[in-house]
């Protein structure tokens, strides 16, 4: 069965840095794009990144643009968020999910909490 595994939350000072990890199982994703998602308390969950398994292509949302990088490595079946220059208004919940070639983000991970302290 499909699983999603994040990793890599916690709490840091604003400025600072933090890589989370997301490991993909249970099935295959390779025909699947990939992302972060992210849900502050009191508000709706939000894009943040996106990337495919085949060229790596990527894509941002404007807030993180120039801070955050996501990659992937396909032997691992694993994807990275690398967050630099981190704000307060970063803090979240932050998901890992997989997008079918339909479009639809199919597969959610269970989260891991972003804390940025100012």
């Amino acid at each position: 069965q499909e699983q999603l595994v994040e990793s890599g939350g916690g709490l840091v000072q604003a400025g600072g840095s933090l890589r989370l990890s997301c490991a993909a199982s249970g099935g295959t994703f390779s025909s699947y794009g990939m992302g972060w998602f992210r849900q502050a308390p009191g508000k709706e969950r939000e894009f943040v990144a996106r990337i495919r398994w085949s060229f790596g292509i990527t894509a941002y949302a404007e807030a993180v643009k120039g801070r955050f990088t996501v990659s992937r490595d396909n032997a691992k079946n694993t994807i990275y968020l690398q967050m630099n220059s981190l704000k307060s208004e970063d803090t979240a919940v932050y998901y890992c999910a997989a997008q079918n070639p339909s479009g639809v983000w199919r597969y959610w991970g269970q989260g891991t909490q972003v804390t940025v302290s100012s």
